[in-house]
């Protein structure tokens, strides 16, 4: 099994303490967190170096979570535009087998969609037990985007009772509630806030505007968003300040050092999944005496002594356990 050296997980432990919100205390996001925070104990090479074998841990434990079929690992990504969530979700999962992850990006809602309640859409969502799944924004974007545009919210079907100025309160605990009833039932709820700085997604935008390989991401809603930026921090700290809890705690993610924002976020993954105490299934005793009688059959088929197919199977074999 790929391992991460005791001193890397005392890193990646302290990245974490400093990332986390901690639950019923108030945050200033721009006082309290660096955008640009790398640490100065983890240089860029050894982070590469690190997230390597932290995706091979990953994929370990992927397999794990599949076979034992008990958790479900739900991952949200918030971000304002251009902090890296899809660049994040590439390389993260890039050595995760596709056939056991789902994600899910959450647009504006469609009118069947308003026609429900604001969690439907990410009810139908949820990932099934041994799978992971990942909402590339979500049902946060209902305390965000909607507060921020007051407009969407006078669009939704609500009766105008419902629309007054607690309904903010009423939501942050509606998914207070919705986040514990998942995690009592194994689906493991873990929140990343990519923090790009105001200046980062200034240099971001610009380059979307001038390379032609990065024109088709380049949106003007999204200036129209940027010139909102002071409404979206404080929606973000509020939103922070309520629905961080110690069932599901935000992650501040600095996020204007792609290299740095990867590997914490995996870190998180990581340290999550490794608490879960994943193991593959243990096997009876009846069927082990089906597999050493297979076994016996399958090394005798071809009636050679020196059949290439067993030499192969004993050498990746071998290799399997000295690698444990």
């Amino acid at each position: 099994m790929t391992t991460i050296p005791e001193e890397m997980e005392d890193r990646i432990k302290a990245v974490m303490d400093i990332m986390r919100v901690p639950p019923d205390e108030k945050i200033d996001l721009e006082k309290d967190y660096d955008p640009g925070f790398t640490g100065k104990w983890m240089k860029k090479k050894e982070a590469k170096e690190t997230l390597v074998r932290g995706i091979r841990l990953l994929a370990e434990m992927q397999n794990k979570l599949y076979a034992q079929d008990q958790y479900a690992l739900l991952i949200v990504l918030q971000a304002l535009d251009a902090a890296g969530k899809d660049s994040t979700i590439k390389h993260v999962m890039s050595g995760i087998n596709p056939q056991g992850v789902d994600v899910h990006s959450f647009k504006t809602p469609s009118g069947e969609e308003l026609d429900h309640d604001y969690l439907w859409r990410n009810f139908k969502a949820l990932p099934a037990r041994g799978r992971i799944g990942i909402f590339n924004r979500s049902y946060y974007e209902e305390v965000l985007v909607v507060r921020v545009h007051p407009e969407f919210l006078a669009s939704q079907k609500l009766p105008p009772i419902l629309k007054d100025k607690h309904i903010w309160k009423r939501r942050f605990e509606e998914i207070n509630n919705f986040e514990k009833y998942l995690v009592d039932n194994g689906i493991i709820v873990l929140k990343f806030f990519l923090y790009v700085s105001k200046e980062k997604q200034r240099e971001r935008f610009l380059e979307r505007a001038l390379l032609p390989e990065k024109n088709w991401k380049f949106s003007t809603a999204d200036m129209k968003e940027r010139a909102r930026w002071d409404e979206y921090i404080a929606a973000y700290e509020d939103m922070f300040n309520h629905t961080s809890t110690e069932w599901a705690p935000w992650y501040v993610v600095p996020a204007d050092h792609k290299w740095f924002t990867r590997l914490a976020v995996a870190a998180v993954i990581y340290n999550t999944m490794d608490k879960l105490n994943l193991t593959y299934p243990v096997v009876s005793e009846q069927q082990k005496q089906a597999l050493l009688a297979a076994k016996e059959e399958l090394e005798n088929e071809s009636g050679d002594p020196d059949d290439k197919a067993v030499r192969k199977a004993r050498a990746k074999t071998a290799a399997s356990r000295k690698k444990k």
